[in-house]
């Protein structure tokens, strides 16, 4: 007995036969990792205006900071292969990609500071705007890893 579903044929998607799935793939992917990070913080200050400071948006500022740092700094550079110009080299790279990692790991912490310290610890009515504040600074590190990681710069030319 043959299947119902055997002699269905989805037709393929044109804006996808580049060959090169994965960096699309994980490009969409940190990009909506992104967007759902600043939703969250948008969200959280259109429903609670009175309980978010303006000084909790400088996290996503500088989670936002760091991912273009973090990506703007190719695998080849940092290995020293395809970089020898400029005024430090390779170790300016590395820096440069240190100082990323540096400022989006500062961000998580002080997004998970601003948790504990202003919100959990003080009894208030909402929580949303600290969890919305700490969920969008993990997305977009989230984000950020995914975009750095998740592609493949063989392609590259």
């Amino acid at each position: 007995m043959a299947s119902c579903l055997e002699n269905i044929q989805i037709p393929s998607c044109v804006w996808f036969e580049g060959g090169e799935k994965r960096n699309a793939l994980m490009s969409m992917l940190a990009g909506t990792l992104f967007f759902t990070g600043w939703w969250f913080i948008i969200d959280a200050q259109a429903t609670y205006p009175a309980d978010m400071y303006n000084a909790y948006h400088i996290c996503g500022v500088f989670g936002t900071i760091s991912l273009f740092m973090v990506n703007s700094v190719t695998n080849a550079q940092i290995r020293g292969d395809s970089y020898n110009g400029g005024c430090l080299g390779s170790r300016g790279a590395r820096g440069w990609l240190f100082l990323g990692f540096v400022m989006g790991f500062s961000a998580v912490i002080a997004a998970c500071w601003i948790l504990f310290a202003d919100f959990a610890a003080k009894e208030t009515k909402h929580y949303w705007p600290s969890v919305g504040l700490f969920l969008q600074n993990i997305f977009i590190f989230l984000g950020s890893l995914t975009y750095k990681f998740g592609r493949s710069e063989d392609h590259w030319g």
